[in-house]
Formats: C-alpha cells, sequence, structure tokens
C-alpha cells in the first residue's frame, strides 16, 4: 500500500515536495490555506517580475530615441492595465500548479492545518467543521509572512508591505520605502519608473548589505539609483513617522551606534503620501501546535536535522526552517525534493554552499558562492577579479553599460570560490558559475571555455582571463 504522505503548504516548498513524493509512488495530500503557489507566486517572485516587465518596457520606450525610432508619444503608466497583465500571469501558473496536481495524483484540500497528536492533523476547512486528516509522513512548508517594524505597524493605507504594493489600485506620488534589500531595491525601481518618487532608507551602510555579496555591486546600484534619481539614505533608520489623512511624515535619523558626524548625524523629514516597510520575513508556523507536537523551535523558526527531519516521521523545508538557511524560493523547492525522497526512506543531504541569488534591479545584481571577505574570514588564500561590462560588443549594442562582473578565487589553484555579477542578464549568466562552483572549477576553465561572440557572458570569460593576468580587452596593468 502507498505511503500517505502529507504536506502542509502548496508554496514552491510544498508543491514540490508533493509532486517529488507522488512521482516516488506515495499518496499525497496537500493542505493549504490560500491558492497553491505561496508567497513566491501571489506575493512575491512571479508578481514582482511581471511589474518589473511592465517597468522594464517602459523604460525601453522611453529610450526609443536612442535607438533610432521615433516614438508616437509619451508613453504613460496605466496601473490598472499592469495590475491585470500581473494577475494574468498569477493565475496562469496558479492553475498550472492546480493541472500538475491531478496529473499527479495529488489530492488538495483547503484549511488551515494544526497539528493534533501522532499522525494526525486537524484541518480547518473556510466553511464547515474542522476534521482529522491522518498521515505516515508529514512535510511542513507553510512559508513566510512579512514583519512589521515598532513604530510602522502596517495599516494597509497609509503604511503598507510589500504584498499591499504588488496590489495597488493607484500609484502614490511619493513612496517612502523602508529596507534596502533585495525587495525593497526591486520595488524602488519599479515604481520609479512607473512615476513615484521614490525615497530609500536602509539602517546598514550599504544597499543589499547580504555578507555573501561583494560590495562593490553594492556601491554601483547606488550610483545607479542617483542617477535615476531616487533618493537613497544608507545608515539610516525610521525614527519617528506621523501619519495623516495625506500621507506620513517621517524623521531619518542615523542608526543607532553610527558614527555619522557633521551633517550625516542631523535627522531628516520625509514626506511621503505612502511609507512601504520591507524589512524581511519571517517564518510563519504560529497556529501549526509545532511546540505543542514536541518540536523544536529556535525564535520561531522550525528545527530540522541535516536530513530535513524536524521530528518523528515529520520533516520541513522552506522559509520555516528561518534564516540559518537562504530564504529563496528555489532553496524551499531543492529542499522539498530532498525531505519528499527522505520522507519515503531515503538518505539524501542538501547542498547549500552552491545556492545562487539575484536581485532584479536596473541593471541585475546575482551572485553565488563566498563574497572575497567570506574566503579571507574563513582562512582561505583567495583573490578577486573583475570585468566591466561595458567592454563588450553586446553591452554597447544593447546600450546596457554598467554593471561589473567579479569572480573570487583561491590564489595558486585559481578554484572558483564565488562570483558577483552586475549588469544585463546578471540572473541568467550567474548559473554558469553555480556550475562552475558545483563542479570545482577553476578561473582557468572558465577562461579557456569558449563563449559566443556576442554575448554578455563574455565578460565572464574576460574577468577569468583577468585572474589570470592575460584579458586582452582591458589596458596592461601596472
Amino acid at each position: 500500500m502507498a505511503t500517505q504522505v502529507v504536506v502542509v503548504g502548496a508554496g514552491p516548498g510544498g508543491y514540490v515536495a508533493a509532486l517529488k513524493a507522488a512521482s516516488l509512488g506515495a499518496k499525497v495530500t496537500v493542505v493549504e490555506q490560500a491558492r497553491v503557489g505561496g508567497t513566491c507566486l501571489h506575493w512575491g517572485c512571479i508578481p514582482t517580475k511581471a511589474l518589473r516587465a511592465s517597468a522594464v518596457a517602459l523604460d525601453t520606450a522611453r529610450r526609443l530615441g536612442e535607438f533610432g525610432i521615433t516614438p508616437g508619444g509619451e508613453p504613460t503608466t496605466d496601473l490598472a492595465a499592469i495590475m491585470a497583465r500581473k494577475q494574468k500571469v498569477v493565475d496562469t501558473q496558479t492553475l498550472g500548479i492546480e493541472r500538475l496536481f491531478q496529473s499527479w495524483g495529488v489530492e488538495l484540500v483547503s484549511g488551515r492545518a494544526r497539528l493534533e497528536g501522532s499522525h494526525r492533523l486537524e484541518v480547518t476547512p473556510p466553511e464547515g467543521a474542522p476534521f482529522a486528516l491522518d498521515y505516515e509522513r508529514l512535510i511542513l512548508a507553510p512559508g513566510s509572512e512579512a514583519v512589521d517594524l515598532p513604530g510602522l505597524e502596517r495599516d494597509g493605507k497609509v503604511v503598507i508591505n510589500s504584498d499591499d504594493a504588488l496590489g495597488l489600485s493607484e500609484l502614490p506620488q511619493s513612496l517612502l520605502i523602508v529596507g534596502g534589500g533585495v525587495v525593497g531595491c526591486e520595488l524602488a525601481f519599479i515604481f520609479h519608473t512607473f512615476g513615484c518618487q521614490v525615497t530609500l532608507v536602509e539602517a546598514l551602510d550599504r544597499l543589499l548589505p547580504i555578507p555573501s555579496l561583494d560590495p562593490e555591486c553594492s556601491k554601483l546600484l547606488l550610483r545607479e539609483m542617483k542617477k535615476r534619481r531616487i533618493a537613497v539614505h544608507t545608515g539610516r533608520v525610521c525614527a519617528s513617522l506621523e501619519r495623516g489623512a495625506q500621507g506620513a511624515t517621517a524623521t531619518l535619523e542615523p542608526t543607532p551606534g553610527s558614527q555619522a558626524k557633521g551633517k550625516a548625524a542631523q535627522p531628516v523629514t520625509i514626506k511621503a503620501d505612502k511609507v512601504l516597510v520591507s524589512v524581511g520575513r519571517r517564518p510563519a508556523g504560529e497556529g501549526l501546535g509545532l511546540t505543542e507536537a514536541g518540536l523544536e523551535l529556535d525564535r520561531g523558526a522550525l528545527k530540522a536535522d541535516r536530513y530535513l527531519a524536524a521530528g518523528p516521521n515529520i520533516y520541513a523545508v522552506g522559509d520555516v526552517l528561518g534564516p540559518r538557511r537562504p530564504l529563496l524560493a528555489h532553496m524551499a523547492s531543492a529542499e522539498a525534493k530532498v525531505a519528499a525522497a527522505n520522507a519515503l526512506g531515503g538518505k539524501e543531504l542538501v547542498d547549500y554552499a552552491v545556492v545562487p541569488a539575484v536581485a532584479f534591479t536596473a541593471p541585475e545584481v546575482a551572485w553565488v558562492g563566498l563574497s572575497l571577505d567570506q574566503a579571507q574570514e574563513l582562512g582561505l588564500e583567495a583573490e578577486a577579479s573583475s570585468f566591466m561590462p561595458r567592454g563588450l560588443g553586446m553591452a554597447q549594442a544593447l546600450g546596457e553599460l554598467a554593471g561589473v562582473i567579479k569572480l573570487v578565487h583561491e590564489k595558486g589553484s585559481g578554484r572558483l570560490l564565488g562570483a558577483h555579477l552586475m549588469g544585463a542578464h546578471a540572473g541568467e549568466m550567474v548559473h554558469e558559475c553555480a556550475l562552475a562552483l558545483k563542479l570545482g572549477a577553476s578561473v582557468s576553465d572558465l577562461a579557456h571555455t569558449i563563449h559566443a561572440h556576442p554575448c554578455m557572458s563574455e565578460a565572464i570569460s574576460e574577468a577569468a582571463d583577468n585572474a589570470l593576468g592575460m584579458c586582452l580587452h582591458m589596458p596592461p596593468g601596472k
């Protein structure tokens, strides 16, 4: 008889776990309180990229003259049409997952789940009485939820989060974004292109303050924002906020503990129609009865062993595991395949060493592996080599000159340790570097891999050539 596997949550972790378990012969039931696809599909990755596609199209239309094309008139933003297109993309993807469930024989149950004793869940449907659902193996994938800041609590009108931003019916004239991480930076570019006056504030001293990302990418991203007249305040926090009928007035002050002096130490007052708080997410484990079931939590995150087992016959994947591992949709999907296999008798492990990440800003920023600082902190003899995309024929043809390609590698052996890419199509190019890391390749391997001309990926081989001291498309070193 097939093993009964129940999956809680149908995001990129849950739905992939369900499909993997079904492919291995299990009888699978998925419990989801909303629609399949989770945060990624409905409030994150996909709707954001749909809006970004509209922003890129609008930006390109405004630049038509650069390409020798005479436009018929000034392009304008039709937010209702943009949001309708976004929703169509989301609905198409949602239907696709539902059809995959049908084709793999996965049963979808609508409701809120809670652990109730050994091998049993209580499911509360949107309508009707709760009912029991038994399982032999359980995979928990409830995802995460947006975090509020004290004094900046969401009201859905003046103070909003990223979920609200993806469903706006009117464009605010001015928008203050609190948080300069991936989501905050992506939305800053999107809403600026749509016509908002955008101000971005980040408590740390750089945009995208991610240890595994090279600081030069953050520096260049700040420069690109300033070029577009996006106001950026790093090293500051929103110390106070006054809400009113016409928006809010925020007071920005230096981050506590900073060494700001002179003008940098003075408060800055910002008025905005809306304030978008984008400071991260927390595991959505509340209400699942995790501690009551004997599962161990660490500051709200569910603890699991290296096989993703959180308890006897219980496995966990995705954001519920917390920030000890990357909070990324593709990370959850990778864990889902491993957890499903292990729930059915496997002993697989997740490789957390090679996890590419992308910020879909303008231009894109992508990275994988270690930064130079991380490599040196680990005691590795490491160095970095770079190449600027503006030296490529394709970058010139596309009119996309900004960015940098930086490879971190081990001295002597040349073994690749990390890659940091900023420029057009960086989100696609990073996977060449991810595969190189996975295979233990060296910068020599990259340099001696013939790249098609012209293309943006040539920048990777040029940076590798530079590491070997033989980059012909740069002036010779002195």
